[in-house]
């Protein structure tokens, strides 16, 4: 059973920084493809940040230079660095993968989500 934790989330005032953590098990974790979307009020999901396993990093427009995607292949966890926060980067945040399971097939996976919010 492939399982995403997310850790990290809270209440920020703009400017501020808040790191999002993912522990992923359950999966053959170095070869999946890792990543972070979110999702705001009324809203569709979108993605934030994908760190693929075997090549370059993609950002959201909106967070670019902002945001740092970074993962660890010892630990098996993911984690979003978020710098310099602003009001439209509330919502929650889900962590996804997209790789194996042990014994099974290739498949989407999600975590619970973890809700970020930016306000004075």
């Amino acid at each position: 059973q492939v399982q995403l934790v997310e850790s990290g989330g809270g209440l920020v005032q703009p400017g501020g920084s808040l790191r999002l953590s993912c522990a992923a098990s359950g999966i053959i974790f170095s070869t999946a493809d890792m990543g972070w979307y979110r999702q705001a009020p009324g809203k569709r999901r979108e993605a934030v940040a994908i760190i693929p396993s075997e090549s370059d990093t993609n950002y959201a427009d909106s967070v670019k230079g902002r945001f740092t995607i970074s993962r660890d292949n010892a630990k098996n966890t993911v984690t979003l660095q978020m710098n310099s926060l602003k009001p439209e980067d509330t919502a929650v945040y889900y962590c996804y993968a997209n790789g194996r399971a042990f014994g099974g097939t290739i498949s989407a996976y999600w975590g619970q989500g973890t809700q970020v919010t930016v306000s004075s």
